[in-house]
């Protein structure tokens, strides 16, 4: 699948320099830039084992935006809007806002190392906190009824 091709417009709209994003993205072996958190968006990283049914549920759902894949790190990186990072309580969450910077596989990177589960679409959809924290809670008490532990 093909993202459109505001997703990269997008994506580079948070970088200081787009056309060394572009750049990036072309030369590194992995597919992957660094972008700073915190001007366009923000980002929530939660534990894979409860990032990967948290994300399962917001699938489909209004409200729902990009979300990246770690594996090398079991990681779920959820996009939220900027600001979110200073405000965000939950236990067990990384928060990288402004001041934070991650590494971004280009939209039309497959699935091998970091990866999107859900790419950007272009719209500029954020996921909604809110949302975020109530399917995190119905996550971990899934979890929890099914004896795993966090």
């Amino acid at each position: 699948m093909t993202p459109p091709a505001d997703a990269v417009a997008w994506l580079v709209a948070a970088a200081p320099d787009p056309d060394a994003c572009r750049r990036e993205w072309e030369r590194s072996a992995l597919g992957t830039a660094l972008l700073p958190a915190g001007r366009c968006w923000d980002v929530l990283i939660v534990p894979g084992r409860l990032g990967r049914p948290s994300q399962r549920l917001l699938d489909g759902l209004p409200g729902a935006g990009p979300v990246l894949f770690d594996p090398g790190y079991d990681t779920v990186a959820f996009f939220v809007p900027a600001g979110t990072a200073a405000r965000w309580i939950g236990t067990g969450v990384r928060a990288a806002g402004d001041g934070s910077w991650i590494m971004v596989p280009h939209p039309r990177r497959g699935e091998r190392g970091l990866h999107w589960l859900v790419p950007p679409d272009g719209s500029g959809a954020l996921t909604d906190p809110m949302l975020l924290e109530l399917v995190l809670h119905e996550a971990a008490a899934a979890l929890a009824e099914s004896g795993e532990h966090l």
